[in-house]
């Protein structure tokens, strides 16, 4: 018979695994009587575990939630996914980010060398984007090539991939020489962002896009990333506006509507309370042309909007709708 600690791992894995468990099932797939399954029950709830005797014919248990929390029994998949979730908990905004940290170490210091040297091997900046821009889930990255990825960062190696383009039209894969410096993930996306050896440039590249080739190559200097922060640089590249995590272009408009009507599509934007039926709406975007039809999607009269080029960008946007409500042009 198996030592008394082994089995009782046994029979908690047994328990996490099936909601009920007939008790002579559960004895003989652990290979024990019905009196030594019993007193590994006591054991189990001794040590937290709420463990309830289920009725029936042949009797059962199953493993129940408790008013306090017990020893956990992850395996290696369940541990690494859940190290991974605590190192992005920060993307949450949920302010959750201490005692992330703090679950973190503490399951750093359970876990077997085999599995520390992969979580170790894993830094990730999370990036909180808001709504207004591209971000949104989409295709999953792989769990190897992030840990690829993330690897490469940490030991400074020159890292060699094939680079599906975004467009099928342009499907042939193209190869990459970059220096990475840090794996970012962005509204439920992962992204490399790397010095192009061949371009000269920075770049922010889609992981689930990326192919990595083998091996890595030479080590490298990092070279300093243009603002110094990660999350601003690639805020700042999704909202078109290189380097400086603002809008390239941001405008103020003075909305029909309530305050209340207009916060919660609001976005990132700032709105201002001027009465019961008027608010003063301050927003940004990656051109007055957008910025001024993200004004009009409120559904209500605009008035004293500034700056400048953003009422130019409405007289634009009026002549292309009244050249498109007027119908196909003659040919």
């Amino acid at each position: 018979m198996r030592k008394t600690s082994a089995r009782l791992l046994s029979l908690l894995s047994l328990l996490q695994a099936r909601r009920d468990w007939p008790g002579p099932a559960l004895a003989e797939r652990l290979d024990i009587s019905p009196r030594t399954l019993r007193r590994d029950v006591d054991r189990l709830r001794e040590l937290g575990y709420p463990v309830l005797a289920v009725k029936g014919p042949d009797g059962g248990y199953r493993l129940d939630a408790g008013t306090r929390l017990p020893p956990l029994l992850f395996d290696d998949e369940q541990a690494v996914a859940l190290a991974v979730a605590l190192r992005t908990a920060a993307a949450t905004g949920a302010g959750i980010e201490d005692g992330a940290a703090r679950a973190l170490t503490t399951l750093r210091q359970v876990m077997p060398a085999r599995l520390r040297h992969r979580i170790d091997a894993l830094h990730v900046t999370p990036v909180v984007a808001s709504v207004e821009g591209p971000g949104s889930p989409g295709p999953q990255a792989d769990a190897g090539v992030l840990m690829t990825l993330s690897a490469a960062a940490r030991a400074r190696e020159v890292l060699r991939f094939d680079h599906t383009p975004a467009h099928p039209a342009d499907a042939v894969p193209s190869p990459r020489r970059v220096e990475p410096h840090h794996l970012v993930t962005r509204g439920g996306r992962w992204y490399l962002v790397a010095w192009d050896l061949d371009r000269g440039d920075w770049r922010v590249f889609r992981a689930d896009r990326i192919t990595p080739r083998t091996p890595t190559g030479p080590r490298f200097t990092p070279r300093e990333l243009p603002g110094k922060d990660v999350a601003a640089f690639v805020t700042g590249r999704f909202r078109g506006s290189g380097e400086s995590p603002d809008w390239p272009c941001r405008g103020r408009a003075v909305l029909r509507s309530p305050a209340s009507a207009v916060s919660p599509h609001a976005a990132d934007g700032v709105v201002e309370e001027l009465g019961p039926d008027r608010c003063r709406l301050t927003i940004g975007s990656w051109s007055w042309a957008s910025l001024a039809a993200a004004l009009c999607l409120f559904d209500t009269d605009v008035e004293d909007v500034e700056p400048p080029p953003l009422r130019e960008a409405f007289v634009r946007l009026a002549d292309r709708c009244a050249r498109a409500a007027a119908g196909p042009a003659a040919p």
